[in-house]
C-alpha cells in the first residue's frame, strides 16, 4: 500500500512505495507528515466513492449515464434536464428546458448526441445535447406520456406509451407523422426489441405485450406480474426484458424468436412499491450479469443474475428511489429519487 509522503515546502504529493521500506525504516520526523491511504481500493475514476449532486427543485424520476460516461443527466418534477459532468466535482453543466409538465423518462439515443423525453404535458421531446437545446417537440397523445424509448439501430425511431392507452411510433424526420397501436389499459413503460421490428409494452392490466409493427398486433403476451409494470429495459445483447412491477417483483423475460412458452426464466425480490405509486425503472449492467431496480424503502438494490441474490443494497437516499443506472465503461451506479437528490457511487468490479 502506497504511503503519502508530503515534503516540508513541497507542494506535490508524493507516491512512495511501502513496499521499498522496512518497516523499521520508515521513520517519520516531528516536521514531516505522512498519510496512510486506508478503506477499500478504488475501482473508478471518480473524485471520492460516492457523490452526491443537489440542485433539483422536485423528486427525480429519471436518470442515465451518458453512452460514452462522461455525463450523466437528469430530470422530474420539476420540469427541468440538467446535464452532470461525472468526473472531477460533478458539476452541473448545463440545464434544458422547454416541457411544460412533469419528466417521466429519458433516454440518450444510441450515438449519444439526442436525448428522448416524455412528459405529462402530454409531449415528448427531441434534445440536442451538445447545443443544449430542444429541436424537436413531438404531439398526438392525449393524456400523461409515462415513457419513451429510441431504437438501438437503423433509422431514428421513437416509441412512446401514454395514460391515454396508446403506443405511438415516431420518426422525428418526419413532421406530424407517428403510428398508433391501441391499448386496452394504460401504458406505463415500452422499449424497442433489438431490430425495432417489435415494441415491447407494459401497464397497469399487469401483462408485458410484444407488438408486431409490420402487422401492427400484439404477437405475444408475457404473463405473471400480478400489479402495474413500472418499468422496462432490454438486455445489452437484446435476448432478454427486465421489468419492474408493483407486485415487489423484478422479473427477466426471454423475448428471442421461438423462445419457450414459459418466458420468464427469473425473478428477483426484496425491492418494494408503495402508496406513492412512483413508476419505478430499472437497468442492467452492460455485461447483463447484474440488474438494478427503483425502490420505495429508499434503498438502490443490485442484484446478480445468475444467483439472483442482493449484491447492494445502497442507502443515502431519503425519498423512493426512482430511476437507477449503470455507468457503461466503469463500476459505477447512479440513482435519482424524490428527496431531489443523485447519487454516483463505485462498485465492486
Amino acid at each position: 500500500m502506497p504511503i503519502l509522503d508530503k515534503r516540508k515546502g513541497d507542494d506535490i504529493l508524493s507516491l512512495v512505495p511501502a513496499s521499498k521500506k522496512t518497516r523499521n525504516e520508515v521513520v517519520f520526523s516531528s516536521r514531516e507528515k505522512a498519510v496512510v491511504q486506508s478503506g477499500p481500493p478504488r475501482t473508478s475514476s471518480l473524485t471520492a466513492p460516492i457523490m452526491l449532486l443537489e440542485g433539483h427543485q422536485g423528486d427525480i424520476f429519471c436518470v442515465e449515464f451518458h453512452p460514452e460516461g462522461q455525463y450523466v443527466v437528469s430530470s422530474g418534477f420539476d420540469r427541468q434536464i440538467f446535464i452532470w459532468n461525472v468526473y472531477g466535482e460533478c458539476e452541473n453543466i448545463n440545464v434544458m428546458t422547454g416541457h411544460s409538465g412533469a419528466v417521466m423518462e429519458l433516454h440518450f439515443s444510441t450515438d449519444g448526441n439526442h436525448l428522448y423525453t416524455a412528459s405529462t404535458d402530454m409531449t415528448l421531446g427531441l434534445w440536442d445535447i451538445m447545443a443544449g437545446v430542444r429541436i424537436k417537440k413531438l404531439k398526438g397523445h392525449t393524456s400523461f406520456v409515462n415513457s419513451v424509448n429510441g431504437a438501438r439501430r437503423g433509422p431514428t425511431q421513437i416509441c412512446s406509451g401514454s395514460d391515454d392507452s396508446t403506443i405511438k411510433i415516431w420518426d422525428p424526420r418526419k413532421k406530424g407523422q407517428c403510428h398508433t397501436l391501441n391499448n386496452t389499459y394504460q401504458v406505463t413503460a415500452v422499449t424497442f426489441n433489438d431490430t425495432a421490428e417489435q415494441v415491447i409494452s407494459g401497464g397497469i392490466d399487469n401483462d408485458i405485450k410484444v407488438w408486431d409493427l409490420r402487422k401492427n398486433s400484439v404477437l405475444y403476451k408475457m404473463k405473471g406480474h400480478t400489479d402495474t409494470i413500472t418499468g422496462l429495459c432490454l438486455s445489452p445483447d437484446g435476448s432478454y426484458i427486465l421489468s419492474n412491477a408493483m407486485d415487489n417483483s423484478l422479473r427477466i423475460w426471454d423475448v428471442r424468436p421461438f423462445a419457450p412458452y414459459e418466458r420468464c426464466i427469473k425473478v428477483f425480490s426484496g425491492h418494494q412499491h408503495n402508496f406513492e405509486k412512483n413508476l419505478l425503472r430499472c437497468a442492467w449492467s452492460p455485461d447483463g450479469n447484474r440488474v438494478s431496480a427503483g425502490s420505495s424503502d429508499r434503498f438502490h438494490y443490485i442484484w446478480d443474475t445468475n444467483s439472483r441474490r442482493i449484491l447492494y443494497k445502497l442507502p443515502g437516499h431519503n425519498g423512493s428511489v426512482n430511476d437507477v443506472d449503470f455507468h457503461p465503461k466503469e463500476p459505477i451506479v447512479c440513482s435519482g429519487a424524490s428527496d431531489k437528490q443523485i447519487y454516483i457511487g463505485e462498485i465492486d468490479v
